[in-house]
């Protein structure tokens, strides 16, 4: 249950992450309410999950989920560059992740 817990907090942050784009672009109460909300409910999930799973994996596993997480939806929602060393570099973190819950 931890890991699926864990899951949620990378995605709210990389939901926290794109709403830091929207607001920059907008700069609405909606979408600072949306960002502060995401990144809440980001840190609530990850502390949850870190009452079973080792720190270092949780938050390793937690950036790695967001920094890869924000960079696809950057490229799908914001035309970020698509280049094959970027994606790479995302496949590699994505890796690295599921590598740390293999051995947890």
């Amino acid at each position: 249950m931890s890991w699926v817990v864990l899951i949620a907090a990378g995605l709210f942050e990389m939901f926290g992450v794109t709403m830091i784009n929207k607001y920059q672009k907008s700069r609405s109460v909606l979408s600072l309410t949306a960002m502060i909300a995401g990144f809440v409910l980001s840190f609530i999930c990850l502390s949850i999950a870190m009452k079973e799973l080792p720190m270092g994996t949780a938050y390793a596993v937690w950036t790695g989920t967001g920094a890869a997480g924000g960079a696809i939806l950057g490229m799908i929602f914001f035309d970020e560059p698509r280049d094959w060393k970027r994606l790479l570099c995302i496949g590699i973190i994505i890796a690295a992740a599921v590598g740390l819950k293999l051995i947890s």
